[in-house]
């Protein structure tokens, strides 16, 4: 709750699935599951990631005084807590078809195993969206049932963003990670970062405007892809100087490239 930008980067995917598979009348049980859930599962991948980096994030400037780094938290109470989130995250699947407990079960291994990849890929970012964008197969499978095509499309566009977003802040701590040996798509894209960037928030818009057309939506919906769009063009201009603070600020304006996706969708379902 002390730096809500990862709650709302993963409340938007969820929220767009949850506008998209009701047509804009999201049940008001399923609405509230969701929306608890997004803040346990936030509160749950926050201490897995911190245990996973205990021996990390003492070397990293950005992180020192992370709990477990500086020893305020032990990783025996860590764990405890963690299980415990879980728990309530699994307690609040319950009160939704016992049918998606499976999905659950999905999400919470990807939130289990996400912190461990930058030891052994790349890759972390990608992985990184499915994680953050399982609540969007879960919100359809809540309302219809099924998982059709457009949630696919929703999930592809999370993937690309989260990747985009996740390389941002990744470029705050790459000569740390270059030092230390961790991985990430700001190691590997190098000099091509911002190029990359670009492309990964222009895939998102890509999949996201075929989610549109599937679902046939109108004005206020591409209007809302179009503030994306400059949104984007905007955090180019932060981190063209690679600074640290900068790329940090165009990660935190994320969370304005997905309010205005979910309110353009929000909109088109509202004042049609």
């Amino acid at each position: 709750m002390d730096r809500p930008i990862g709650i709302w980067l993963l409340m938007y995917p969820t929220l767009w699935a949850l506008w998209g598979s009701s047509n804009g009348r999201p049940d008001a049980v399923v609405f509230g599951v969701f929306v608890v859930g997004v803040v346990v599962m936030r509160a749950a991948g926050c201490v897995i990631n911190d245990y996973a980096d205990r021996k990390i994030d003492p070397h990293v400037q950005r992180t020192q005084d992370r709990p477990l780094a500086s020893g305020e938290v032990s990783p025996g109470e860590a764990l405890t807590l963690f299980v415990a989130l879980m728990l309530i995250a699994l307690l609040l699947v319950l009160f939704l078809d016992s049918q998606l407990l499976l999905l659950a079960s999905a999400g919470a291994v990807l939130a289990m195993t996400y912190p461990f990849l930058k030891r052994y890929t790349h890759l972390p970012q990608f992985y990184l969206g499915v994680a953050f964008g399982w609540g969007i197969p879960m919100a359809y499978f809540a309302h219809l049932h099924a998982l059709p095509a457009e949630c696919w499309w929703l999930l592809g566009a999370n993937v690309f963003w989260a990747a985009a977003y996740d390389t941002e802040y990744a470029l705050v701590d790459r000569n740390d990670d270059l030092t230390i040996g961790v991985k990430s798509t700001a190691i590997l894209f190098g000099e091509y970062d911002r190029l990359m960037v670009l492309v990964l928030h222009a895939l998102t818009l890509v999949c996201l405007s075929v989610f549109g057309l599937t679902k046939s939506l109108g004005g206020w919906y591409w209007a809302g892809l179009f503030g994306a769009a400059l949104i984007a063009l905007y955090q180019q201009h932060l981190i063209k100087e690679r600074k640290r603070e900068e790329c940090f600020v165009a990660f935190l304006n994320n969370n304005w490239f997905g309010a205005a996706i979910f309110f353009g969708l929000f909109l088109d379902y509202t004042l049609l």
